[in-house]
């Protein structure tokens, strides 16, 4: 059972949460996945939707690659939410830290979810702490950063459907960070 750690309602009207627990159980309209450019799920949070959402996330994810190409940051790809309580995932590609400009492709590849939620007629979403597992990029700064896209969305974007998003944390090395960025 994912736990809500703090909450609050953004000046446009929407809530922001920060929960503790597992992605791939969240009742939300769409979950975000931390994807690579090739849509390959064999790590990480993208393991672990595949693993519980069934090879069908893997198969669609494909067939997107093949119709659309690699995945940029900024334009994230969906597919169906398979066995998930999820009906869509979108999988946003996150920047590897070294590779360069890695604040403005981390924004973007939040702000990229957000529109693709929107446009899927999303009223939730789901995300996990983009980047900060296996591609390296440090917590705190993918706090700032998170936070300041999903406000930044919101007040440029007034007619998207989201009400609700959470960002959704594994394990307490990412959840103190993001609170301390929370509280701050």
């Amino acid at each position: 059972m994912n736990t809500i750690l703090v909450e609050r309602n953004l000046s446009t009207g929407q809530t922001q949460q920060i929960v503790q627990g597992d992605i791939t159980i969240e009742e939300v309209d769409a979950i975000v996945n931390a994807a690579n450019e090739h849509l390959q799920h064999g790590g990480g949070v993208a393991w672990a939707i595949v693993r519980r959402g069934g090879d069908v996330i893997q198969t669609e994810s494909d067939k997107w690659i093949k119709k659309h190409g690699l995945v940029s940051h900024a334009h994230p790809a969906w597919t169906s939410g398979g066995a998930l309580p999820a009906k869509y995932i979108i999988h946003a590609v996150g920047p590897v830290w070294g590779d360069g400009d890695e604040d403005k492709k981390l924004a973007d590849a939040v702000t990229g979810s957000l529109r693709v939620a929107s446009e899927l007629k999303c009223a939730s979403i789901s995300m996990p702490a983009i980047s900060t597992g296996i591609f390296g990029f440090p917590k705190d700064r993918a706090a700032k950063i998170i936070f300041s896209a999903i406000e930044k969305y919101f007040i440029n974007t007034q007619d998207s459907t989201l009400k609700n998003i959470r960002i959704v944390l594994f394990d307490d090395a990412t959840i103190q960070p993001f609170l301390k960025v929370w509280d701050s």
